[in-house]
Parts: C-alpha cells; sequence; structure tokens
C-alpha cells in the first residue's frame, strides 16, 4: 500500500492509498491526533460528495479542505471510484499551519496522481449484460 507524505510548519500530513480493483481508498491523517472527520466521494466524470462529522465540541470537522484539495488534482487521472477519508488535527493549530494546509493537500495529491499515472489499474473491467440481455437460468 502506497503512503505519501508532507511536512510543514512543524506537522504532516500523510495518506495511505489502497487500491480496490479500479478503484481507490484514501486514508488522510495527520498531526497529533488522527481521526476520520469526513469522506469525500468521485469518479473522473462525477462532481465531488462530502460527509462531514461532527466533533467532539458539535461543530462539524474541516478535514474536507485538505481531502476536497487532494480530490480535484487526481479527479482527471482516476480510473474508477475514489473514496477519500480525512482527519488531521493539530492541537493548538497556528494560523500559519492551517494555511499550510492547502499546499500540503495539493502535494498530496500531485504524489498520489503521479503514482497513478506510474500504476495503472490491472483489474479487468467489469462485464455488464446489455439492456436486451438477462443472465441465464441455472
Amino acid at each position: 500500500m502506497p503512503r505519501f507524505q508532507v511536512t510543514q510548519t512543524g506537522y504532516t500530513i500523510q495518506d495511505d492509498l489502497q487500491v480496490v480493483g479500479r478503484d481507490l481508498l484514501i486514508v488522510v491523517t495527520g498531526g497529533t491526533t488522527p481521526h476520520i472527520g469526513d469522506v469525500t466521494t468521485l469518479t473522473a466524470t462525477t462532481p465531488l460528495q462530502t460527509v462531514k462529522f461532527p466533533s467532539h465540541d458539535g461543530r462539524f470537522h474541516k478535514d474536507n479542505f485538505v481531502s476536497e484539495r487532494i480530490a480535484r488534482v487526481i479527479q482527471p487521472v482516476l480510473e474508477g471510484t475514489c473514496t477519500i477519508t480525512a482527519g488531521i488535527h493539530v492541537d493548538q493549530i497556528t494560523q500559519a499551519q492551517i494555511a499550510a494546509s492547502a499546499p500540503m493537500g495539493d502535494e498530496l495529491g500531485r504524489q498520489i496522481a503521479a503514482w497513478l499515472k506510474d500504476h495503472p489499474a490491472t483489474a479487468p473491467k467489469p462485464q455488464y449484460y446489455r439492456d436486451d440481455q438477462t443472465p441465464p437460468r441455472n
């Protein structure tokens, strides 16, 4: 399972990439308390969809700021579906660290996109019945 990471302003964000057939699962974590704060889904031809989870204090996590940046960078090279979970928490985060999360997400996206270009999916494309066909009876 490939792992990519970027470090700036005193913290690291990393992701673990899992290839599932022609699809991708990307788990993005970082900081002092990794978690799952959001889930972003997409394909090469569909818009991003994100679900944000509530945090301990009732506000919603903002990890989608990073997951959606990664998603936009890798979207053109996707061969199947992509699900990204993200959960980054830095205790007492500074404004500089918040600002750094945008270029960190972009860089992770570029690393993933480069790896995907070098490692195209090897799983066969699924075959489906045409509208005028039905499965045979056993």
